[in-house]
């Protein structure tokens, strides 16, 4: 069984900063690409952030310059510093792995969702 677990969220207010983490569990060799999805009442899923097995790096417009996504490949884990917050940033985030496992199987796999909410 392989899992994906964020934490990191909650309540700031408008101007603050938290950082999310997404830690793989299980039969984990490797994650080979990540990606942070938000999720907001009322709206489609979006990929706010994405980092491949390169450690390259995209992201939202909306996001640009305020949000920046990381890996720690040793502890098979994710990170999104999340600075300058905003009251539209208000939703639940998802982490969304593409990762292999200790018997070579390539699986993409989703967390189960970490509420940030920003006050203005």
């Amino acid at each position: 069984q392989v899992h994906l677990v964020e934490s990191g969220g909650g309540l700031v207010q408008a101007g603050g900063s938290l950082r999310l983490s997404c830690a793989a569990s299980g039969s984990v060799f490797s994650i080979n690409a990540c990606g942070w999805y938000r999720q907001a009442p009322g709206k489609q899923r979006e990929l706010v952030a994405a980092i491949t097995s390169g450690d390259s790096t995209r992201y939202a417009d909306s996001v640009k310059g305020r949000l920046t996504i990381s890996r720690d490949n040793a502890e098979n884990a994710a990170y999104l510093q999340m600075n300058s917050l905003k009251p539209e940033d208000t939703a639940v985030y998802y982490c969304n792995a593409e990762l292999t496992t200790t018997r070579f199987r390539h699986l993409e796999i989703w967390g189960q969702g970490t509420l940030v909410t920003v006050s203005s």
